[in-house]
């Protein structure tokens, strides 16, 4: 039980690709390259409460959850981490996360740009993630706000859906 607890920690910033979520027009070109580095950095992770459901091969992080790896961090009040155990080929067994669902308030951060939501999921075997209710994404002096992000972070494609979407754009 441990060791799937241990796992599903490293798991859980599966969310660092998020942080590449932004308009193609205000990508930074190394944002992509940081998220495939910071995959073998340290993951840290603070909640006021840990529950692992090891039969759901499900972890949920309560209360002020703080999770970082790297230049970027992941804050809510609920983390749930849906995962599944894979066999190598050396005959261990890895854990990889399936699904991570980020529940109120969420705030995503890395050293570029903040993306604010109510919630957020993440896949990270499709590497999509969508990040819903009061969404605003800022880099820089840019600021786009709508009611639903959804991201594509292999062909780097982002949309806002879900209504109206405001946007404020300042040329350097």
């Amino acid at each position: 039980m441990i060791r799937n607890w241990v796992l599903a920690l490293v798991a859980t910033l599966a969310l660092t690709g998020a942080a590449g979520a932004e308009t193609a027009a205000t990508k930074p070109a190394d944002t992509t390259k940081q998220a495939a580095t910071a995959t073998t950095k340290q993951v840290d992770i603070e909640s006021n409460e840990m529950e692992i459901f090891d039969k759901e091969k499900k972890a949920i992080f309560r209360g002020n959850v703080d999770a970082k790896r790297a230049d970027v961090s992941l804050k809510c009040n609920e983390l749930v981490v849906k995962y599944d155990e894979v066999k190598q080929p050396d005959g261990t067994t890895k854990t990889d996360a399936t699904d991570l669902d980020a529940k109120g308030n969420v705030l995503i951060k890395t050293a570029k740009e903040t993306i604010t939501g109510d919630w957020a999921k993440f896949n990270p075997q499709t590497n999509k993630l969508v990040v819903g209710g009061k969404v605003k994404l800022v880099q820089g002096s840019t600021v786009l706000q709508g009611n639903e992000l959804h991201a594509d972070l292999n062909t780097d494609k982002v949309e806002m859906k879900g209504g109206r979407v405001k946007g404020s754009f300042l040329p350097k």
